[in-house]
């Protein structure tokens, strides 16, 4: 694909898009994405109605939606922990919520058996009434913008949109994971968007907008190196930075887990500093919108290099 291409679908990610899916999955009408919490008078959890929000999301663009049943439980909440951690392993007789992955896949023209995965954690913390915008409200919008820009051309490579669940036990992530494994999938590489634009506060009243890749495996190291040169190449204007973590974590690290190294995290900082992660002030007005969308320009266009470029 040729560079000026990549900078027309850059252009095109959508500031109001974002911001208007960010305030729906995290304010109105979804305060929150919880298999424990359902609205006043409505019949299902706000996590099976983020779900279907999402698949009629994808489908009015055309996608077939596929559902993965996975078996979850809260977390309890334990306020003695540090703060930000609250979270603590639910006992054994504690309700257990039917969850799902959720799929859709954009089949590639000449090399359809090899696949690019964008995941993102639809879910906010089952243990505390956090809204979750920048976690992860900002990830998945991001993943739906890039899976609507994505229907204009044909890639060469397959892409796999994954909705997953993290902030339940277990996560359904590492079942998604373990299913390309034993399917034999060649995944060429995994994009993980987590927390897109979270940032200490200094960093969010200077008006830096950061996006930091973090990977976990040697496989994983062009990923952040390919971030870094897409944001150099269409002056993306982001303070993007890679991080190294020998321990695999999140939803890239379940990938690296079923020997898929080439995975990596995009997330606003890291060490992830927001100061109001897993908290009730995880609101979506205090959002950089303009941080995240920089961050799913970037991230589209490392996507389209790795879906087309010959290896």
């Amino acid at each position: 694909m040729q560079s000026y291409q990549i900078r027309n679908l850059i252009a095109q990610v959508e500031r109001m898009r974002l911001r208007s899916d960010l305030f729906y999955l995290s304010k109105d009408p979804l305060p929150f994405r919880k298999a424990n919490y359902t609205l006043p008078g409505h019949s299902r959890s706000t996590l099976e109605e983020t779900d279907d929000f999402i698949q009629g999301r994808l489908e009015e663009l055309g996608y077939r939606v596929e559902r993965e049943e996975c078996q979850a439980q809260a977390f309890r909440c334990n306020r003695e922990k540090p703060l930000h951690h609250w979270y603590d392993t639910p006992a054994p007789d504690d309700p257990w919520y039917m969850v799902y992955n959720q799929y859709a896949r954009k089949e590639g023209v000449s090399r359809p058996d090899e696949s690019i995965v964008v995941v993102a954690h639809k879910d906010s913390p089952s243990w505390y009434d956090s809204p979750g915008a920048y976690d992860n409200a900002s990830g998945t919008a991001g993943s739906l913008e890039i899976a609507r820009i994505l229907t204009q051309v044909e890639t060469e490579r397959s892409i796999c949109f994954l909705y997953c669940n993290e902030e339940h036990t277990p996560w359904t992530s590492l079942t998604a994971a373990e299913g390309f494994r034993q399917r034999g999938e060649r995944l060429v590489a995994v994009f993980n968007l987590d927390s897109l634009g979270g940032k200490p506060q200094a960093d969010l009243d200077a008006g830096r907008k950061t996006n930091v890749t973090r990977y976990s495996h040697a496989d994983g190291k062009w990923l952040a190196d390919l971030m870094m040169e897409v944001n150099k190449v269409y002056r993306i204007g982001l303070v993007q930075s890679a991080y190294f973590s020998a321990q695999p974590n999140d939803d890239d690290g379940s990938f690296v887990k079923a020997n898929y190294g080439a995975a990596a995290l995009n997330v606003g900082s890291f060490p992830y500093a927001d100061p109001h992660y897993h908290m009730e002030g995880d609101i979506p007005e205090r959002v950089d919108v303009e941080n995240v969308v920089k961050a799913v320009q970037a991230s589209l266009a490392a996507i389209l290099h790795a879906a087309n470029d010959p290896w």
